[in-house]
């Protein structure tokens, strides 16, 4: 993928990044599924983003969708670093002060999914870890 500019998803020449958006896609159906409207997918910032941002009521979580073809690597859960975190961290008090309303909560969930061939397993962990936003709470 080059930046600076809109690809469309069918020219996207690395099959990883598909799957990453086939894993999105399932993270964004089974939170739907569960009651959470979408506020954001793929929210940039510079060259850090968050998956998906997502409300229920009050509760606002920066989610991390990680995915797997298998598990011979291990689960997708515990493959998000304290790098990965805090980059996101950044990109959500952006995303914070812009869109948060009073009285909102904000917190990191993580969900892993691991793709198989016909129905694929998706793990959710919500309030995944905590950092400092400066002032995650309004």
């Amino acid at each position: 993928m080059t930046h600076g500019r809109h690809v469309p998803v069918a020219e996207w020449r690395d099959p990883r990044h598909r799957l990453g958006l086939r894993g999105e896609w399932e993270a964004l159906a089974y939170l739907t599924a569960c009651g959470w409207s979408i506020e954001a997918h793929r929210y940039r910032l510079g060259n850090s983003d968050i998956d998906l941002i997502v409300r229920s009521g009050s509760t606002v979580a920066f989610v991390e969708v990680k995915w797997r073809s298998g598990e011979e690597f291990g689960s997708p859960i515990e493959a998000i670093g304290w790098r990965k975190r805090r980059a996101i961290a950044r990109v959500a008090a952006v995303w914070r002060d812009r869109f948060g309303r009073p009285g909102d909560e904000f917190r990191f969930d993580l969900v892993g999914v691991t793709l198989g061939r016909g129905r694929s397993r998706i793990e959710h962990v919500p309030d995944a870890w905590r950092l400092d936003m400066g002032g995650s709470r309004r």
